[in-house]
Parts: structure tokens; sequence; C-alpha cells
């Protein structure tokens, strides 16, 4: 964290400290059990770590040294294990993060649900949209405090460019964009042959439910993002940011229709999952009242090159264009650029309309003033919401149904690419109603033994 992170925090810190005393046990510590150490478990660790009343008290990954690691830094003697249920098991934990690769999402967190435990899980939330609607019934059956880690939603900046949007002030939203821009040709990920599997057990174990197939490097570990059994691409990845804020300042649950172009241009490694492509969403109405507003479009786009689209303020990754001003999201800050109107030549006008410019003189003013805002989305104030809704059991910024509708909607993105297809959702059924083929991808068949609970 930098200097003014921290002190963000220090602000954060007075104003919530002082409702702990108001909360039956508030001065004793969340012990919180960790699932999958490596990357991005391990960072979303550190993050933890920020906040003094939390404790380490288990750790759970396929790698000892990703383990060993994470009990250096705890500052703990933590208990260690290799089998996810039997951490479960242990009293002495009160919530669980799971940060696996996504096609363990589901198991894991239904399995800590029901043995008790308040979850906090790495986005995307889920490897199909069945999984994640079970995974949000289950979180309301049992009455758990949940938190998925699209960590921009404890963002006070980011609410703030939200809350902009939601009240209309960059008039009505007629389009939004997202960039995924990562060049990473010639090699890629390689071209990893199969090979005989270093540990039987392990690979067994990684691979879970998802189906039985031969050894191959890459498909353990981060490379697992490009291939669609455990992962889907930097889509599901980076989009799910991406889709969440659109989403959050649209004030929309889901999308109507999606489709989606895209394939292995500029690569030639073994992915499965395409270096480039496009997705293109439609939401109903706007952000105003919706029956005075148009639908509007989301697009989010991965290219494997260095330069931006045109129309791309450059080092932003989403833009929302409306009729008074655009948006432009950064890391760190967010800014509007005011529209103008635009004059209509005169050669292109009729007589009529020429005379009846004489009594009209368009203004050339902004159609409003700069607006800006900037801060920090570190992971820890997400931890950090989630340590005191787990005291007080409020709702976390992003409980279970935020995530899960925006992980939806991604998902349902690699299907239309996968399809070829032109697809119409029914957001509340979760059904595609013009293909009933894309539906049989909403859903896959567990290699046995593996069911959700």
């Amino acid at each position: 964290m930098n200097d003014s992170t921290r002190r963000q925090f220090a602000r954060a810190g007075l104003a919530t400290a002082l409702s702990y005393s108001r909360v039956s046990g508030a001065n004793d510590r969340v012990r919180m059990a960790y699932i999958g150490l490596g990357n991005r478990g391990d960072q979303v660790h550190d993050a933890f770590l920020e906040h003094g009343d939390q404790q380490t008290v288990a750790v759970c990954d396929l790698k000892d040294s990703y383990m060993d690691f994470a009990i250096r830094k705890s500052r703990a003697t933590p208990r260690k294990y290799t089998d996810y249920k039997k951490l479960l098991e242990d009293k002495d934990v009160d919530a669980v993060v799971v940060a696996t690769p996504d096609h363990w999402h589901a198991l894991m967190f239904i399995d800590a649900c029901n043995a008790g435990k308040d979850v906090y899980v790495e986005k995307p939330l889920s490897l199909t949209v069945y999984e994640g609607r079970r995974m949000v019934e289950t979180a309301h059956k049992t009455n758990r405090v949940t938190q998925v880690g699209i960590h921009r939603r404890s963002g006070a900046f980011l609410k703030e460019a939200a809350e902009f949007v939601q009240s209309g002030g960059i008039g009505q939203v007629t389009v939004a964009r997202s960039y995924h821009i990562l060049n990473q040709w010639p090699v890629g990920i390689g071209n990893e042959p199969d090979s005989p599997v270093p540990s039987p057990a392990e690979w067994d174990q990684w691979l879970g439910p998802a189906p039985k197939v031969p050894y191959n490097k890459n498909r353990m570990y981060y490379n697992f993002r490009w291939f669609y059994n455990y992962s889907g691409g930097q889509l599901t990845n980076f989009g799910v940011h991406y889709m969440d804020m659109i989403r959050w300042c649209l004030g929309k649950e889901y999308p109507r229709a999606v489709t989606a172009m895209g394939g292995k241009y500029a690569i030639g490694d073994n992915r499965e999952i395409p270096d480039t492509m496009e997705a293109l969403w439609e939401f109903e109405g706007g952000t105003l009242d919706v029956n005075r507003t148009g639908p509007t479009m989301v697009c989010f786009a991965q290219y494997n090159a260095n330069a931006a689209p045109g129309n791309h303020m450059p080092g932003s990754e989403m833009e929302l264009r409306g009729t008074k001003g655009t948006m432009y999201l950064y890391g760190n800050r967010w800014e509007v650029v005011p529209e103008k109107t635009t004059k209509m030549t005169t050669s292109a006008r009729t007589p009529l309309d020429r005379e009846t410019e004489r009594g009209y003189r368009p203004s050339f003013k902004t159609a409003m003033e700069p607006k800006s805002g900037k801060g920090s989305a570190d992971t820890a104030f997400h931890a950090r919401n989630f340590l005191d809704c787990v005291k007080s059991r409020a709702k976390c910024n992003c409980d279970i149904e935020i995530g899960h509708r925006s992980t939806s909607a991604t998902l349902i993105a690699n299907i239309a690419l996968r399809t070829k297809s032109y697809l119409e959702w029914d957001g509340k059924a979760e059904r595609f109603t013009n293909n009933e083929a894309a539906n049989k991808y909403l859903q896959y068949k567990y290699r046995a033994p593996f069911k959700l609970g």
C-alpha cells in the first residue's frame, strides 16, 4: 500500500472502530482460513493481513511451498491442510477465503456455507451460470455472510462515480465500453505437450469436478485460465470487474441480449480461449426513467495488441458515453469529458430548414461541467468490509447475488462466442429464449464422485 492509501485506511478504520463497540463480540478476532494461496490467493491473504482484528488459523493448498510462505507472513501458527473438507471441519475457523481456480469455486463455497463458515470467494464467482445460482441459494439458505472478490465495489471513489452516472450526471448512457489490452505475441503460453503426470494424486485433486484429461503443464496454476474446463479467459477474469462497474453505473441487473466474435488471431499456442475477441451486450433502458430512455449497449474488447482503439482514452479501462458527457474510468481515478452540441451544416439542409434557423441559434456551450474523482480500490478495503460484515451480519459490498449477476453476464458472452450466436437472455429465468442448444452450456456434468451439496 502507498502512503495515501494507508491514510485513507486510517480514516476508514476510525469510523468502523466506533461501530465495533456496538457489535456483540466485536473485540474478538475473526479467525480466517485460506483455500488456494498461489498468485491471487496470496494477494488476498496480504489484504486481510493489513487488519489487526483477524487471524490466520488455517491454510489449504496442493503446494506446501505456498502454504509455508503464507504461514511465514501470517505472524501466527495456522494449521496446514491439503484436503479442504478437513479444513472446513476445523471448529476454530470462522470464515474462509476461496481463491482457487474457477472450476473449484462452487463446490468449496457451498461446502463452506453448509459447514457454517462465512465466505469470501474470488471472482469470477463460478464456471457456469447454474453453479452461480446454486451458490446464491445456498448462501441464503444457510444465512452466511458472503463477499465476492470484485474488490472495486469497496472503492469509495468508484461508488461516487456510479452514483454520479445513476443520478443522470452524464445524461442518457447509450454505450459503455471496456478494454483489456495485452500483447502476448509471439509465444503466449507456449505449446507445452501432454506429458507423464509428475504426481497422479495432485493432478486428480487439481482437476476436481472437471473432465479427466491427460496431464499438461499449461492446464495447471496460472495458465489454467486459457482452457474452458477451468475458466472463461480474460472475459471472465478482468471482464467481470468491468461488467460489474458498468452494471453498477447503469443500475441494471442483467442484459437482455448478447453476442460475441473472436478467435486465435495472433498466437499459435495451445490455449483454447481466444487471444482476441469482442463481446456485446444490450441492456434494457438507461440510467434514468426506463420509460424515457433507450437501451444501452455494453462492449468488452480483448486485444492482443499494444495500441488502444482510436476513441479510447489512453490508460482508461472503461468508458460510458452519455448525452451530456463521457466518463472514463481508470485504476485510481475517473473523469468526465463534457459533450458539445453538434451543428448541422447549412448545405445539408433544405431552404425551409435555413429559414427556420434564422430564429434558432444552437448553443455551443458544453452540456455540463467537467467532473472527476480519485482514490484507491485496494483489495484491503474489500477485506475490511468483509470483516466488518462478519461481525455485524450486514450485507457485504459485493454479496453473492451481485457477484453472480456480474459473473453470469460474462459467462453468457462466452456461450455466444462458442455457439457463434446472437442470444436473447431471460435474466429472471436465467435461460436463453431463442436458442435451446445454447442452454446446455449453462451447466456441465461433474466428474464422479463430485457433486454440488
